[in-house]
């Protein structure tokens, strides 16, 4: 019987890594060799029938279904060519050493005419980027060729209760070194706090949390970091500036290439600068004429310091107060766009909860009430240098946890007294649709992204208010159905 070959398509698209598609052809004889092999089996094998041959014109049931699935196959694959030929797929991904390849190329001729320009010397430059290659291990890498990451749908449970972050273990551990470090360097924290009026034991807590006083391993090369970022992150314009900020420092020798340690983030030394800031605030506090934020001690504390008064830091005044704020006061007023004299706060009835007055020369001095997990968790007054904390690193509990740390070290004090609550039971995404209600209904929740800052908690708490309800100023799963 005749073999028949049916032609499907053969093209070839060229999109701009390049790709080839070859749909060749497809034979239909799968089910008709079947029938041919069932007429022509042999008699006499033991076990087996003799076969009926079909009448002329006819084959047998099985090879009528080979056929029927041959040309159902051979009709799938003619539409899947069509739709190829529409609408052609993205390029196959490049592999990694083509990246590498495109990696050097870029080192050269896009980065090096624009270092040059900054006034980096061909040695300095040559010396910085002589072996590095991409740090493939980083993460949000979207390297050119390659499927980009698909975001991650915000179904998962993003807010676990806060009492995790203040690990108490962990705290005491870092209060007792602490305390032992500001005895250590007391000449040089007082010369610092009379320089920059930032107190020890608030620069102790800061270099405490980043790198545990100087101990954690910075094991990556910042340059290889942030080039790797510059070339392929999801934030490439962010890391082009840092890797030109990087090489001038390199170029002004304050440090070696091999000694220019950072995080995976390409924060750089003890204070986890990055090299912008580094520029900026960075100081040269032991005088050997190199601000040296890896292995001066003195250096890594004047520049936390310096970083701080930069951003606002207000001599003499200290972070904040764990208060009791009574129920009849309403827990919508908290921002540091709502700043009052502390004597308002006080004249509603809000107490430390060390039961100690707050102190005399602060009353006239502005606060801001605070409720990171709303009702359901410790209260606070907190200062202006609270919020030049999070300058640091823009989280409540950060600014929170630092304030603690330096109160355990200056005070031997301990955790906060009022227990945080179980607030994390909430979805990403449903809070983001909380958000997005109340701006439908014109409360300034500070952006639909999720995540229950300062405004989004006084928004549901004054939402709350308006609907008759007790609040509570934090989201919760009561409210899905409500808010809408």
């Amino acid at each position: 019987m005749r073999r028949v070959h049916t032609p499907l398509c053969h093209f070839v698209t060229s999109p701009p890594q390049g790709r080839s598609v070859a749909c060749n052809t497809v034979s239909s004889q799968t089910g008709i060799e079947s029938a041919e092999a069932e007429v022509n089996q042999p008699h006499g094998r033991r076990g087996s029938l003799p076969t009926i041959s079909p009448l002329v014109g006819e084959m047998s049931r099985k090879g009528q279904r080979g056929v029927a699935a041959a040309r159902h196959m051979q009709r799938l694959l003619s539409l899947l060519c069509i739709i190829l030929t529409l609408f052609p797929f993205p390029a196959f991904a490049a592999s990694k050493a083509d990246v590498e390849a495109q990696f050097q190329a870029w080192i050269q001729k896009d980065l090096w005419p624009e270092a040059r320009k900054a006034g980096i010397s061909e040695k300095t430059f040559q010396a910085a980027f002589t072996g590095v290659t991409l740090n493939w291990d980083l993460p949000d890498l979207e390297p050119p060729g390659f499927p980009k990451p698909r975001e991650q749908a915000q179904s998962q449970a993003e807010f676990s209760s806060p009492a995790p972050y203040f690990n108490e273990a962990r705290l005491q551990k870092l209060t007792a070194t602490g305390r032992s470090l500001a005895t250590q360097y007391g000449p040089v924290l007082r010369r610092i706090e009379k320089t920059y009026g930032v107190s020890g034991p608030i620069l102790l807590a800061i270099w405490g949390r980043e790198t545990g006083f100087g101990i954690a391993k910075l094991p990556n090369s910042a340059i290889q970091v942030l080039a790797t970022k510059a070339f392929m992150s999801t934030r490439k314009d962010m890391f082009r500036t840092e890797i030109i900020a990087a090489l001038r420092i390199l170029e002004h020798g304050d440090v070696t290439p091999d000694q220019f340690k950072g995080s995976w983030a390409g924060a750089l030394g003890q204070p986890q600068f990055m090299p912008t800031n580094y520029l900026k605030y960075a100081v040269d506090f032991d005088g050997d004429g190199h601000r040296n934020i890896w292995t001066s001690v003195p250096d890594t504390l004047a520049s936390i310091a310096n970083y701080l008064v930069q951003k606002g830091w207000q001599r003499g005044r200290g972070w904040g107060y764990e208060a009791t704020i009574p129920q009849a006061v309403s827990c919508a007023q908290e921002g540091p766009d709502l700043a009052k004299p502390i004597s308002h706060w006080a004249s509603l009835g809000i107490t430390r909860v060390s039961g100690k007055p707050f102190p005399s020369d602060e009353l006239r001095a502005s606060g801001m009430m605070l409720v990171p997990a709303g009702r359901d968790g410790p209260e606070f007054i907190v200062t202006p240098n609270f919020y030049v904390i999070k300058e640091y690193n823009n989280s409540d509990l950060y600014g929170l946890y630092i304030g603690n740390l330096a109160d355990r070290i200056a005070y031997g004090s301990g955790a906060f007294q009022e227990k945080w609550g179980d607030v994390g039971k909430m979805l990403r995404s449903d809070v983001a649709n909380m958000q997005k209600a109340l701006e439908h209904k014109g409360y300034d929740v500070g952006g639909t992204d999720g995540l229950p800052g300062y405004k989004t908690r006084r928004s549901i708490g004054q939402w709350q208010e308006k609907s008759g309800m007790k609040p509570t100023c934090y989201p919760d799963s009561s409210m899905l159905g409500v808010l809408k």
